[in-house]
Parts: C-alpha cells; structure tokens; sequence
C-alpha cells in the first residue's frame, strides 16, 4: 500500500515536470531569445584589423574637409599597401555568413531615412556609433544596418541608443546615406541604458 502512494506521488510528480517543461518550452517558442552581439563580430577580422591600423597621413586631415572622405582616400596616388586595404575596409560589404537568419541583440543609433504621416521613423540604418552618417565617412556597408519597420519609432533625438532585437538578414540596401551590408527584421527596440 505504501509503495501505490509512493508510485502515485512519483506519477503526479513527473507529470507536473512535464507540464511544466512543456509550458517553459511553448513561452519559449513564442517569445524568442536573442544572442547578444558586438558590431565587430559583424566584420572579417581582416577588415577590422585593417580599420585598426589606419595610415599616418590620416591624422593629418582635418575632420569635415575635402580630404576627409572614402573617394579622397581613394584618389590619393602613390599610397601605400596599408592605406589601400584600410580604404577597402571603410567600403567593404564583406559579410559574417554565419549571421544570415540569426536573431540579435544589438546596442545602436538610428540614422533615419524616412518617416509616416504620423512623423515616425519607419525606415533607418542602425549604426554602431552616434553622428555616423552625418559626418563623412559614413560607417563601412558591414558596420550598418538597413530596417524598414512600419510600426514607426518615435525619434526624438538623434543621440540616443537603442537596443534593437530582430532576425539578421544579409542583403545590401544603397541609398545616398550610405550602404548597409546587413538588414533587419526588426521585432524590438528599448532605450539603451548606460
């Protein structure tokens, strides 16, 4: 007779584990995780360790003049081994296959292309850091992000960050604001926090 409670308690208990394992799986499966990356992860290593080693004369160059753009990098005759790869990474569209389809959380700025009626952002790049865009040169296509996200962001300020968690796809979107490498689908934004 003690070893039927016994059984019986046994029984009921996994059952309840089950249950409960079952539920914990469903929430999952409805609300999904995202892995938490960092704008480098984004990059080949040997394109960041190309933006890491920039050329001397780059020092030199006064930030908003002529000289201070990808094309005058560009023209620049005679320049050297090092300068040519670090002018190919400012424009490199190379990207992590690893990423296409992969859900992310990712800390960002909006740079905003277009708005509703209703004066919402609905369509933007996420930079990795605050005035990209606005100053030249724009980020590298691998260090920014298209979104297109109907539901509108209200934008206040240029200067606050956001945490942005979507799905990772890789396709190319150019516009005269510049080239972004990856896109988004974008599920959820927040005020980042620092």
């Amino acid at each position: 007779m003690n070893t039927n409670i016994a059984a019986r308690r046994c029984y009921r208990y996994g059952m309840m584990s089950l249950l409960l394992l079952i539920s914990t799986f469903t929430q999952a499966a409805s609300n999904p995780t995202y892995e938490e990356v960092e704008w480098v992860a984004l990059m080949p290593e040997s394109d960041l360790e190309a933006l890491l080693d920039p050329p001397e004369f780059l020092g030199e160059i006064k930030d908003g003049s002529e000289q201070d753009s990808v094309a005058a990098l560009s023209d620049m005759e005679g320049k050297s081994e090092n300068a040519q790869r670090f002018q190919q990474a400012l424009t490199s569209t190379r990207v992590i296959e690893d990423f296409n389809q992969r859900k992310v959380r990712i800390p960002g700025f909006i740079v905003p292309l277009n708005a509703n009626d209703d004066q919402q952002v609905v369509e933007f790049f996420i930079v990795p850091y605050f005035g990209a865009c606005l100053h030249m040169p724009p980020p590298p296509p691998n260090q920014m992000i298209h979104v297109t996200f109907e539901d509108g962001v209200d934008l206040e300020r240029l200067d606050v960050a956001f945490w942005f968690e979507g799905t990772i796809n890789i396709e190319t979107t150019s516009n005269e604001t510049g080239i972004a490498a990856y896109a988004m689908s974008l599920d959820n934004l927040e005020v980042y926090d620092f």
